[in-house]
């Protein structure tokens, strides 16, 4: 284990751009397809994309509120075991695989082991009965036990309102070496030879794809094999989401047709408000006929593909 960087003091933005230098705790789990909440080829994006498009992504309310309890949630670790704890106040990376990096939360006085502190939604209690502890912040203590070469780590969670509950991982030598060669594979052959994983319908994968096949090249027509399950699949999905938005038309049309000039409606446990809107909107039709300069000073030429699927 080595240090990469000191965290104290160090600027924001400048923390981002180390994190991209390798695989952290929070994305271990997502790499190994066992976290719900992320996927490996968003944390493709985060490790290859301009930091900056993505750092509103990184960071959300439920991460700062993380943050601003973490030391709470180490100050009760303390009450309830009588370990003391201390900040690392460091990026490390594992000599042996420096793709490896990691922020820990805290470092155990006097033992080698550590702390991951969470804050846990009452909503997810049921994910920490009968001592479990859900997979992917098991893959990110484990991740950190692999950085470190110690033999344990300690989890706290704060449960909001409802419990506080520790919980130690020890070392497993047959899941650290399966985590170790995931992260190996991810890293060496996806973000160092810039191939996008397996997409997984989000708006990320979206945005990834179009950026780096942002135009293509025209007349070049290659076989199309291996998709007609899953095409006619797609054509099946399409059928059933056009039945369903017809149908939440109609039953749009008809709370309007119920409320009339009525701005809102209340019972059988609903709300319904249909308000009055307004906006301001360019007439772009008469700007181009009666300013053509203008409009074609202001025009912006957006590159994109559009997928078009047809049925031979």
């Amino acid at each position: 284990m080595k240090k990469l960087v000191s965290t104290l003091n160090l600027p924001h933005e400048e923390w981002l751009m180390y994190r991209k230098q390798g695989i952290g705790g929070s994305d271990a789990g997502a790499v190994c397809g066992l976290n719900p909440y992320s996927s490996p080829i968003k944390v493709y994006y985060d490790k290859t994309k301009d930091v900056t498009a993505r750092s509103e992504d990184i960071d959300n309310e439920s991460m700062r509120q993380g943050r601003d309890l973490e030391e709470y949630v180490a100050k009760r670790f303390t009450e309830t075991t009588g370990l003391k704890v201390r900040r690392a106040n460091a990026i490390f990376y594992d000599e042996k695989r420096p793709y490896m990096i990691g922020d820990v939360d805290r470092l155990i006085v006097g033992r080698k082991a550590g702390l991951e502190c969470k804050t846990v939604s009452p909503y997810s209690e049921n994910k920490w009965e009968d001592g479990n502890i859900p997979l992917h912040y098991q893959i990110q203590c484990y991740h950190y036990m692999s950085i470190f070469d110690v033999q344990e780590w300690y989890i706290a969670a704060l449960i909001f309102g409802r419990d506080f509950i520790v919980r130690k991982l020890t070392w497993d030598e047959d899941v650290i070496e399966s985590i170790r060669k995931i992260e190996g594979e991810f890293w060496n052959n996806n973000v160092l030879m810039r191939a996008v994983p397996k997409p997984d319908g989000s708006e990320i994968s979206d945005r990834l794809i179009a950026d780096t096949f942002s135009k293509a090249k025209e007349g070049q027509k290659i076989l199309l094999t291996g998709f007609s399950e899953k095409l006619t699949r797609r054509a099946e999905l399409a059928a059933k989401i056009e039945e369903m938005s017809t149908e939440k038309s109609q039953i749009e049309q008809e709370l309007k047709l119920y409320l009339k000039d009525s701005e809102m409606a209340e019972g059988d446990g609903f709300q319904v408000f249909w308000k009055n809107f307004s906006q301001s909107r360019l007439d772009t039709d008469r700007l181009k006929k009666e300013r053509p300069e203008i409009y074609k000073a202001f025009l912006k030429i957006i590159n994109s593909r559009r997928l078009t699927i047809k049925a031979a």
